[in-house]
């Protein structure tokens, strides 16, 4: 059988832990309420069914002796379904901000190291009647795209896969230490690709000293808490909009939180003339959305925050069409891993990001399905996005989910520090209304 290895990226994310957060990425997907309803046991069921078509969720990651590579993905001969997915029962008053505080403590939970990396939950107790079904990866299994790759395999009527026996024999020793050697030979030759892949790489995100953002109030160290707070918009209007001025949704949704986050700043008495966005570009070829594994790389937008709504989408379009190309490839911390892994793993990469002047926030956009989807016979009514890492001294970011037509963005914050989430949310969705109403 072919040696499954866990690439450069997705080490990296298991090395930036270092003691921290744990890296992992979530999604609730709140189901249409009525009679009848699917219950855990269906859930659960329908989960472990429609596993077979994604392996890799049967799978965990081993290390290997001495000289043999990297760690391995290996089938779990212990795997059950019943370990991975369970009920959560949203608290009183079951309102919208009970659940999303539930939906952050079932994100939050550690995926067991010593079993595949991820899990679910069936959430009941909401007062509209609703069920969800929150999924939880860890960074090393998926990106948000590669996330999606999964999310499409629960949804009716499941993705068909070639029955095959499990667990799969392990490579041997012998193997592992041949391929790792043959790996190693092939990139001895490929010294001038890393030199042109590392310029690139950085010079999308910033390059290797680039201009400080201002310093404000947005940039203080995080402790452990985190709250979510959710806008969701006609993401058809926006992407219309986008596109009379030559930018695309994505644009627009930059153009917005970076307006969001200085009206927030003015309410407390301060202001940037821009601020610094931090984006996730895919790595992935058009034909390759369903594998998993990490294929972004960082790319750096400074978005301006005076002048009319028109003028700052513009200059986000410009911006992004200038550097996207070479945000496409590998990202840094695979270029670096054998340096980057052991000092992450010293609590290097935690203290950098605690004391960084290179960005503001971060948005990570994701693309889901144009057309509603069902799981378990119920129409998906609504799909949060959730993301919870070691953001070091970033006190918001935000998750984008663009599905059946709907645009979610769940801004993610540290209450101690952002206690004006309601009027970051306003704020957001007011410069959405306003981007979306734009006319040439």
């Amino acid at each position: 059988m072919p040696i499954e290895r866990a690439s450069t990226a997705d080490r990296a994310f298991l090395a930036m832990e270092g003691g921290g957060r744990a890296e992992q990425i979530g999604v609730a997907l709140v189901l249409e309420s009525g009679p009848d309803g699917p219950d855990v046991a269906t859930l659960t069921r329908l989960v472990g069914e429609r596993l077979a078509a994604v392996p890799r969720l049967r799978q965990r990651l081993v290390p290997t002796p001495w000289g043999c590579g990297g760690p391995i993905w290996v089938d779990d001969a212990r795997f059950d379904v019943r370990r991975h997915v369970r009920h959560v029962a949203c608290p009183p008053p079951g309102d919208e901000r009970a659940f999303l505080e539930t939906v952050v403590s079932v994100v939050a939970e550690p995926v067991p190291a010593e079993a595949p990396l991820w899990s679910a939950a069936v959430v009941t107790g909401r007062t509209d009647g609703a069920t969800s079904l929150v999924v939880v990866l860890h960074h090393v299994l998926a990106d948000g795209v590669g996330g999606l790759a999964v999310l499409a395999t629960l949804v009716d009527p499941g993705a068909s896969a070639a029955a095959q026996p499990l667990p799969r024999e392990r490579p041997t020793t012998r193997e592992l230490a041949l391929d790792a050697w043959r790996t190693h030979l092939r990139s001895l030759g490929r010294g001038r690709w890393w030199l042109r892949q590392v310029r690139r790489s950085f010079a999308a995100a910033g390059g290797l000293a680039p201009p400080r953002a201002e310093s404000c109030s947005l940039l203080q160290p995080t402790g452990p808490r985190r709250a979510i707070g959710v806008v969701a918009v006609d993401g058809r209007a926006l992407r219309e909009a986008a596109h009379r001025f030559g930018a695309t949704g994505n644009d627009a949704v930059l153009t917005a939180v970076a307006g969001a986050l200085q009206r927030v700043l003015r309410g407390r008495g301060e202001a940037v003339d821009a601020v610094v966005i931090a984006v996730p570009v895919s790595g992935r070829r058009s034909d390759d959305d369903g594998s998993l594994g990490n294929m972004v790389s960082p790319m750096l937008v400074t978005v301006p925050t005076t002048g009319d709504a028109r003028s700052r989408l513009l200059a986000v379009a410009g911006q992004v069409r200038r550097h996207r190309a070479d945000a496409s490839g590998p990202p840094p911390i695979a270029l670096l891993g054998g340096l980057f892994r052991p000092l992450a793993a010293l609590g290097g990469f935690r203290w950098y990001m605690r004391h960084q002047q290179r960005l503001h926030t971060l948005v990570s956009h994701v693309r889901g399905p144009e057309e509603s989807v069902h799981v378990a016979g119920r129409r998906v009514r609504a799909a949060v996005p959730v993301a919870l890492s070691e953001s070091g001294n970033i006190t918001a970011y935000f998750e984008v989910l663009s599905y059946a037509g709907t645009v979610t963005v769940t801004a993610i914050v540290d209450p101690d520090h952002v206690p004006d989430l309601d009027e970051l949310l306003a704020g957001l969705r007011d410069e959405l209304d306003v981007l979306a109403a734009l006319e040439p």
